[in-house]
């Protein structure tokens, strides 16, 4: 009886093993708050983030299991001592020691749940993401743990860290389906895109596989329990399962995922990604001065979107679609215009290296400071930069809508500043002034020409039209022409 207390007391004992909660709990809340995307709540990067934990939780946890199985691996000879089955004591210590790591998940999920409600959320939470990350870490807890019992050496959980550590940060995320074996090395998900729920069930299925297996081939080594090779390969085959499903999918671990915009319609309809709705206020704020002067132009914006980065952005019938940053950096709202700014201008017409369009281009970025309210830049043309700077805003406005089209191709010259054909819509072509037609025109023998019309007769002694102060013939006598 006083050895069974011994062995009691021993087991009662491995409960100090719970003490690495509150240091794994501190590594996961660290790691996976330098994970998450500030100013951002999109559910996917949060999976993402708690996936980042277990990489970091995942070597400690399994040298702390290593360290305990080389600590009780050398007082076996008392578990030999009663007529339990030697594997108890193992599935009590794993016990123990997945429950130590798997308080520690839990606190970490916590705050990450906590930290994506609080703010404006998108997406939707997958619990097969959440069970991933958690089977994972079991699973270095289990592989560290029968490392420990199989090489009881001082070194050997430092081994065991270095090695789990390596599995980790050799895989860089998308670099193959290797990187999304657990713990799964996945990248930052951007938006309008998500975590394909398959890849997320075929994880869970292969760590939860791989622990069993580990487990029972353990226990039936120990116990020389033949039948348990059943099971160990029914966990076998479920790990490999999972694996030839994760090579089918070339390490892709997103999908498009496309979602219900989150809009404001006044005093410009702007739309954004549900997660983004803060951004809402300065975008507007920073794209309504643009659309305002565009306002009457081919340009003309009413209506802005928020699209991938896969979508080039461009203006066409009156909406704007536009690329924002997941992390909104300070300056997005004035990034975005003037992404909008460029999409107005032709790329393949301004790019050209001839003189010419280098000169139309110094013209366009004079035009392009005031879209956005920036400083005027410095151009040859001095005089067109004083001139345009002196108009007030309506006059610069009615003259893009009068110049877009040469605004809009990069063909701008010094001739649009002129005060000539500055806010002419079309520019006056020089010729030949005309009088007055006097009559009908016929073709005649040396071409067209006015028909004759009979003479007025004319008062004596007042002067001739179009002959100012001249007199008229004198009238010969009837008598004399009829000699």
């Amino acid at each position: 009886m006083s050895d069974l207390g011994r062995v009691l007391r021993l087991d009662a004992r491995r409960t100090a093993l719970l003490v690495a909660v509150p240091l794994l709990a501190g590594i996961g809340v660290v790691t996976v708050w330098l994970s998450l995307v500030p100013g951002v709540a999109y559910w996917d990067n949060s999976v993402v983030a708690l996936v980042d934990s277990v990489r970091t939780l995942g070597p400690v946890a399994a040298g702390i299991a290593a360290w305990a199985a080389v600590r009780e691996r050398r007082l076996d000879y008392l578990r030999d001592l009663t007529a339990r089955s030697p594997a108890t004591g193992v599935l009590l210590d794993l016990l123990l020691l997945s429950a130590a790591a798997l308080a520690a998940y839990a606190a970490v999920t916590g705050v990450v749940v906590a930290a994506t409600v609080v703010r404006h959320n998108a997406g939707d939470a997958h619990p097969l993401g959440i069970a991933a990350g958690a089977l994972a870490l079991v699973l270095h807890v289990v592989a560290g743990y029968l490392a420990g019992r199989a090489a009881p050496h001082r070194a050997t959980p430092a081994a065991v860290v270095a090695a789990t550590a390596l599995w980790a940060l050799l895989r860089g995320p998308g670099t193959s389906w290797w990187s999304l074996l657990p713990p799964a090395a996945l990248g930052h998900v951007e938006l309008f895109t998500g975590l394909r729920t398959g890849v997320q069930a075929d994880q869970a299925l292969w760590a939860a596989g791989l622990a069993a297996a580990l487990i029972l081939g353990y226990v039936m080594w120990l116990t020389r329990r033949w039948p348990l090779a059943v099971p160990l390969v029914l966990a076998l085959a479920l790990a490999v399962t999972a694996t030839v499903r994760l090579q089918a999918t070339d390490g892709r671990a997103v999908a498009d995922d496309p979602v219900a915009l989150a809009c404001r319609e006044w005093p410009l309809r702007t739309c954004v990604h549900p997660s983004l709705r803060s951004a809402l206020p300065t975008l507007i704020a920073a794209t309504t001065p643009l659309a305002a002067r565009l306002n009457g132009t081919p340009g003309a914006i009413t209506r802005i979107e928020q699209r991938p980065a896969s979508v080039p952005a461009s203006v066409a019938s009156g909406v704007a679609l536009v690329h924002l940053d997941d992390d909104l950096r300070p300056g997005y709202g004035t990034r975005a215009a003037r992404e909008l700014r460029d999409a107005l201008t032709r790329p393949a017409a301004c790019s050209a290296a001839s003189a010419q369009r280098i000169r139309s281009r110094e013209y366009k970025a004079l035009v392009d400071a005031w879209l956005l309210d920036e400083g005027t830049p410095p151009i040859a043309d001095a005089y067109a930069a004083r001139r345009f700077k002196s108009w007030g805003e309506r006059a610069r406005r009615s003259w893009l809508r009068a110049h877009y089209a040469r605004y809009r191709n990069c063909t701008l010259t010094a001739r649009d500043f002129r005060p000539a054909t500055a806010f002419s819509p079309r520019p006056v072509r020089p010729g030949i002034a005309r009088g007055p037609r006097t009559g009908p025109f016929k073709a005649g023998p040396f071409g067209t020409g006015p028909l004759k019309t009979r003479a007025r007769a004319v008062r004596p002694g007042a002067p001739r039209p179009g002959l100012p102060g001249a007199k008229p013939p004198a009238l010969r006598d009837p008598a004399r022409s009829s000699r």
